[in-house]
């Protein structure tokens, strides 16, 4: 059974995706964005650097069963995309700063939007792989320095 109200963590999750797929870029046509989607690994990644942690499986799951049975969001292969009702509600929504983007999310969701429940599991394994893709991504590059590189003249 699902709760009759939108959660912080579905507004989260759903800004995550919008920015991830490129879909939040001003102006941005949908035909300039990758037609197959974000992986989950970027969205875990767009979610960490809005609220500085990275989703639990359970909500990823749980925001992911919502937002797909609203017809805001499609999981087809593992590639996240924003549909075209998701879409109009990120573009009609309030403008807000970053830090409230979310907040800004979670009420839009509440007024125009009821929550699904869609048949969608996220696996333990699949969660972790992700995250662990992730911080993989994330750990900087050693910094080389001039000396170590032969001189091109």
């Amino acid at each position: 059974m699902v709760e009759d109200r939108w959660r912080w963590t579905d507004a989260w999750i759903f800004v995550s995706l919008v920015i991830a797929s490129g879909a939040g870029r001003h102006r941005r046509a949908a035909s300039s964005r990758r037609p197959e989607g974000v992986r989950l690994a970027d969205v875990l990644s767009t979610a960490d650097h809005l609220n500085q942690s990275i989703p639990e499986r359970h909500d990823v799951e749980m925001a992911v069963r919502r937002l797909v049975g609203a017809g805001l969001v499609s999981v087809t292969d593992g590639w996240f995309r924003i549909t075209p009702d998701g879409e109009h509600l990120w573009r009609t929504r309030p403008n807000a700063g970053l830090a409230t983007t979310v907040d800004a999310v979670q009420s839009a969701l509440s007024r125009r939007h009821t929550p699904g429940d869609a048949e969608w599991h996220l696996e333990e394994a699949d969660h972790a792989a992700a995250v662990q893709e992730y911080v993989v991504r994330s750990i900087p590059a050693p910094r080389r320095s001039p000396e170590n590189h032969a001189r091109r003249d």
